[in-house]
Parts: structure tokens; C-alpha cells; sequence
């Protein structure tokens, strides 16, 4: 009995020890470049158990050789260890963290347009002219002129645009000729008689028909050219579109 008790005994403090030896707690700090950091979260990928770095960047975790410890921090990148024989038994794990790289903001670079000046040398010359012909009139109000014109005028030109001046004034306003609209040209062109024979039209659909060759595109050429051989052609083949619908 004494014998069967002494074995029993043994066996647990065998077993105690082994347990003891496979897994036991181990202290660390987390650093970053020299620094503690804190809040840091340690876990033990194989057993699952976790716990988290205090202000000083210590923390104390269950291991043992061969687990994988996982250090997760919100502005740090994740860092992966696996316990090692000599980490066990050294029992002072120093853990050393990277930062993060700051994201950049997306910039939106938007095109500015260039200012160009006017490439119209015409029109640039135009400008100059007229500042100094109001220089000049400003001048001659004061009753000192010297005769000279600034900015290298050339007096051919500034006498050309005078007598344009003046013969725009001259000039007859042309009035605008009406445009002749096809429907009339039509109905003065060809007599009843040529809708009613020749076009097979019955009296009330005349007007209908003379729309319908109007709403043409093509009806405003004709009118222009004012042609009765052509507004006839133009009326047969549109009484042929016209018989159709």
C-alpha cells in the first residue's frame, strides 16, 4: 500500500515537472525605436490566449516552445515571433515595432489653362490705332499737336480707315430682299389646271399637297431659284411621294 502511494506520488511530481518544462509564463516588452509602448495586444496563436502590454509596454503570456505570439497595434505594423528554446528559457522577450507608414491624402491636380494673347495681328493693330487716334483728338482739343502719331502708326492705313468710315456713311442701305416661300411660288407658277390634270389632285387636296412639298427641304432650293421648269419637275416627284401615302 505504502508502495503503490510512493509510486502514485512520483508519477504527479514527474508529470509536474514535464508540465512545468513544456509550458510555463513568460515576460516581454514591446518597443518602438527604444520606446514603450502601450496597449499593445499579445496573442498566443496556438493556445488563443491573449493579453495586453500595460503603460510601460510589459505584458506576461503562457508559452511554450514552437507557439506562435502575434503583437497587434493600431498604429504599428503586426508583428509575428515563434518561441524559440532559447526565448523559453531566456524568459526576457524584447519585442521592436515598426510604424505604419502615413497614408497620403489623394491629390487632385487640375489643369490650368495658360493665358495666350491674341494671335490676330489685325485686330491688335486695331487696338493701337484707336488709342491714338484718342491721343491724338485729346491733342488737338488742347490745342498742341506736334503733328506726331505714337505707337509707329502708319498713316496710309489710318487715312484708309477714315474714307471707309466715310463711305460706309455714303453707302445705300441695301434692303433685304423677302425670301420667296415655295407654296406661293407654286401657286403662281402652275395654274389649278396642272394640279387637277396633270397632277390628279381633287380641289381640296391642293393645299394639303402644296404643305406637304413645302415641309421639303429641298422646296426652299427650288424657291431660290425661282425657275418654273424646276418648281414643275420639283412638283411631280412629290406628287408621286404624296399618291403614296
Amino acid at each position: 500500500m505504502i508502495k503503490n502511494y510512493f509510486f502514485v506520488s512520483l508519477l504527479v511530481f514527474v508529470f509536474q515537472s514535464s508540465f512545468s518544462q513544456s509550458e510555463k509564463s513568460i515576460k516581454g516588452i514591446v518597443l518602438y525605436e527604444k520606446f514603450p509602448v502601450g496597449k499593445v495586444e499579445v496573442a498566443n496563436f496556438n493556445s488563443k490566449k491573449t493579453t495586453i502590454t500595460n503603460a510601460a509596454g510589459e505584458f506576461f503570456i503562457i508559452v511554450k516552445t514552437g507557439d506562435a505570439l502575434v503583437f497587434v497595434s493600431k498604429n504599428h505594423d503586426i508583428k509575428k515571433i515563434v518561441v524559440d528554446k532559447n526565448t523559453f528559457d531566456k524568459n526576457n522577450l524584447i519585442i521592436s515595432l515598426t510604424l505604419k507608414p502615413e497614408e497620403l491624402k489623394e491629390v487632385v491636380i487640375t489643369k490650368i489653362p495658360s493665358i495666350q494673347l491674341s494671335t490676330d495681328k489685325a485686330y491688335e493693330q486695331g487696338k493701337l490705332d484707336k488709342l491714338a487716334l484718342e491721343k491724338a483728338a485729346k491733342r488737338l482739343k488742347t490745342g498742341v499737336y506736334d503733328g506726331t502719331i505714337e505707337n509707329g502708326m502708319d498713316l496710309m492705313r489710318i487715312g484708309g480707315m477714315i474714307f471707309g468710315l466715310f463711305k460706309k456713311e455714303k453707302e445705300p442701305v441695301k434692303k433685304a430682299v423677302p425670301k420667296i416661300q415655295f407654296k406661293e411660288l407654286a401657286k403662281s407658277t402652275c395654274d389649278q389646271k396642272f394640279y387637277l390634270q396633270t397632277l390628279k389632285l381633287k380641289p381640296d387636296q391642293i393645299n394639303l399637297f402644296l404643305e406637304f412639298c413645302d415641309a421639303d427641304p429641298k422646296s426652299k432650293t427650288v424657291a431660290e431659284s425661282n425657275n418654273v421648269l424646276s418648281v414643275m419637275d420639283f412638283l411631280l416627284s412629290k406628287n408621286i411621294e404624296f399618291k403614296k401615302l
